[in-house]
């Protein structure tokens, strides 16, 4: 089987948009490039199938090397019979694979190994026959010093038979299945632990059972941290009677004294050996199952995370607030760089409002301040209702943001690099006031799963999780486009082709030679070759360069076609940009070339209708209850504002404006069944909740969007 045939199994796309799919991706191309400019190749695939063909020509290539070492294993034990190799190379799947290795395989000493090296292996046979014996006289012929008496000999034999059933390829995969159909997952308290405070979180799962295959994933990973923190022992188990018929049902033919000592072994390979490996293998197959969808739920929650409505080149003052070490407040112009940074104490202890409203009032006018980002943790209320009432001359737009992933990002090498000579404060409230300008450009440089939007991230597939979130900020990145001579080493590091050394290298570029003026001076930035370039190039953007079409989506490798269009109109290529009335003149099918089909010619169309458009709206003030400013406020039956800032499998955390978010339980989100709570509810949309419960104690509150 080829790759194409093995992915062909899984996708319903054509052979033919498969390979031109896989030969992109061993030319390097990034996914981004080959969704986004090689349409025509692929047959329009998205990012998502390209996502799907790369990750199973892995998986493809990763069975092939596995066949090669099982193959090379059992030929250097002299035990590979053309049959077996033959069943090995046909097939492709994976646990097949490990059945078929599973004799063969390097292990410690057994007690089917003991029995064969006393000699016991011939007696096995011969039970394993089911033919009558007269089993005591039999198994009497193989006394011998290491073997005391007849019952020693029957089980040497019967340890050997064990270890024949649980290496039964047919047995295995059939007691696979009954796991996966029946398995049951319970867990009891360990009584020691009962007590402690931190056990209470888990208090649900001290007695619990359910169907392995129905438990929604937040719960399975939530039943493993309590058995991880010591708190819950967990078991995996199916019927046995209805595991035993069936492996007897496999195994036994005949009705005599050696089926008798066979269902003995079968009994015992069942619980010394088949069980636990098959519950083990179950509980792996589902936690992998939970991990997935928890970290599809943290990917997508940051992809609308960084897509997040940017404000723009603003002058913004941003604040990170607090109480006894008081707010820090730095301003902050169009580009982000840091203009005047101070502390003012406008809360208790110190209560300096007076001079605080002062200083705030002097900033705004002295830096021209035209937005105000306020970071949403302790006192951001307080610190909101304190901004408002600031007469300003010209008032400007107030935001309140999360500065989720903020302290980590002030304490990094990153933010330690850009701001030497500050402290953490004002590094963190800086990057306060960048998310508000531009999302996307301040949060890559946060390790994602610092930012504080997933379930059980901790939990997951640590390797797994970075690449997912990896690829869904390189996703983001490219969709936007990025400024090439105003974006950070982070920022150009997430653009498709360019490593973090050729980042490192593009600023430093920049630094000593001054602003890019054309997208062709790329290819001057030291290792960024012709590779690198034809995957990046389109996703970087110069404005004010001296070829209209760079600050655009259009590829370099389009601008003749582009030209070939103006000339052909009689006007420049500037004067086509944006004029509608002439792109519409143009027939598409004229201008296909045998790099760029009707697919890509179409595309360029579109861009050039509206050049370098950010995909993302802009950001819009959101006003909280005024009358809401701690938990202590809410009361059963209110109906307030708020702003959905997580989403998990089990519902959606909304922001109130308090320092505590407000679950909104799946069931709670609209009238009839909800099966995913993102069709429902989407990141930083504003919502509107009705309080159903309050838990001062806990500080916890449950929220309903059903009103």
């Amino acid at each position: 089987m080829t790759a194409t045939g093995f992915i062909q199994k899984f996708l319903n796309i054509s052979d033919k948009n498969i390979h031109a799919t896989l030969k992109l991706l061993s030319e390097d191309c990034t996914i981004p490039f080959i969704s986004r400019y090689r349409k025509d190749a692929t047959g329009n695939l998205d990012e998502v199938q390209i996502e799907q063909i790369a990750k199973l020509n892995a998986q493809f290539e990763e069975l092939i090397k596995r066949k090669e070492s099982i193959l090379k294993s059992i030929e250097e034990q002299n035990a590979l019979s053309p049959e077996l190799k033959q069943r090995i190379e046909e097939s492709f799947d994976l646990q097949e694979l490990e059945d078929l290795y599973l004799p063969y395989k390097k292990r410690r000493k057994t007690k089917a190994d003991t029995a064969k090296e006393k000699g016991l292996e011939p007696l096995a046979k011969i039970i394993m026959s089911q033919k009558p014996n007269d089993l005591h006289l039999l198994a009497s012929k193989y006394l011998n010093p290491e073997i005391a008496s007849v019952e020693d000999a029957l089980q040497g034999a019967r340890d050997i038979i064990a270890e024949w059933i649980n290496e039964n390829g047919y047995v295995r995969k059939n007691l696979r299945r009954l796991f996966q159909r029946k398995a049951m997952i319970s867990s009891k308290v360990v009584k020691a632990k009962k007590d402690e405070e931190a056990a209470q979180k888990f208090s649900q799962y001290f007695e619990w059972e359910e169907n392995l295959t129905r438990i929604p994933s937040h719960r399975l990973l939530a039943i493993l941290r309590a058995e991880t923190e010591g708190f819950v022992k967990t078991k995996i188990e199916i019927d046995k009677d209805e595991a035993l018929d069936l492996i007897e049902n496999a195994i036994l033919k005949s009705n005599n004294e050696c089926t008798d000592q066979i269902a003995i072994a079968i009994s015992d390979s069942y619980k010394r050996l088949l069980e636990p490996a098959i519950s083990n293998e179950t509980l792996q197959e589902a936690k992998q199952k939970a991990d997935e969808k928890a970290i599809n739920i943290f990917s997508e929650n940051l992809r609308q995370l960084l897509l997040a409505p940017p404000l723009g080149e603003k002058r913004i003052l941003a604040i990170d607030p607090g109480y006894r070490s008081g707010c820090k407040v730095v301003c902050l112009d169009e580009k982000g760089d840091l203009l005047h940074n101070e502390t003012i104490f406008p809360h208790a202890p110190q209560n300096e409002a007076g001079m605080a409203m002062k200083k705030i009032r002097s900033m705004v006018n002295a830096y021209n301040i035209q937005a105000i980002s306020i970071g949403n943790g302790t006192a951001s209320r307080e610190t909101e209702f304190f901004i408002k009432k600031i007469a300003f001359d010209t008032p400007p737009q107030v935001f309140v943001v999360s500065e989720a992933g903020a302290s980590v990002y002030s304490a990094s090498k990153i933010a330690r690099d850009e701001f030497p000579n500050f402290d953490v404060t004002v590094r963190g409230a800086v990057s306060i006031g960048r998310r508000l300008s531009d999302p996307l450009a301040e949060l890559v440089k946060i390790d994602a799963k610092s930012i504080g939007v997933g379930q059980y991230q901790h939990d997951v597939d640590q390797t797994q999780l970075k690449n997912e979130l990896d690829t869904t900020v390189m996703k983001c990145v490219n969709s936007v486009g990025i400024n090439l001579n105003t974006a950070s080493k982070s920022l150009l590091s997430y653009v498709s082709g360019i490593s973090e050394k050729m980042a490192e290298n593009i600023v430093n570029y920049r630094a000593e030679n001054g602003a890019f003026e054309d997208r062709k001076q790329l290819k001057k930035v030291p290792r960024l070759g012709e590779k690198a370039y034809q995957q990046a190039a389109a996703f970087i953007r110069i404005a004010n360069g001296k070829n209209p079409l760079d600050n655009s989506a259009v590829h370099p490798e389009a601008y003749p076609v582009v030209e070939k269009m103006a000339k052909e109109l009689g006007i420049k290529t500037i004067d086509l940009i944006a004029n509608k009335e002439k792109i519409a003149l143009i027939t598409p099918e004229k201008y296909t070339t045998e790099s760029i089909g009707i697919l890509g010619i179409k595309d360029i169309l579109k861009e050039l209708e509206k050049p370098g458009l950010d995909p993302r709206k802009a950001a819009k003030v959101f006003e909280f209850d005024p009358n809401v400013k701690t938990i202590k406020d809410l009361k059963p039956g209110m109906i307030l504002p708020g702003i959905v800032n997580n989403i998990t499998a089990f519902g959606c955390f909304v922001d109130l404006g308090i320092k505590e978010s407000g679950l909104v339980h799946i069931s709670q989100l609209k009238e009839g069944f909800v099966s995913d709570v993102s069709e429902v509810v989407k990141l930083h949309q504003h919502v509107q909740v009705r309080v159903t419960e309050v838990d001062e104690a806990r500080k916890r509150m449950q929220l309903s969007m059903i009103l």
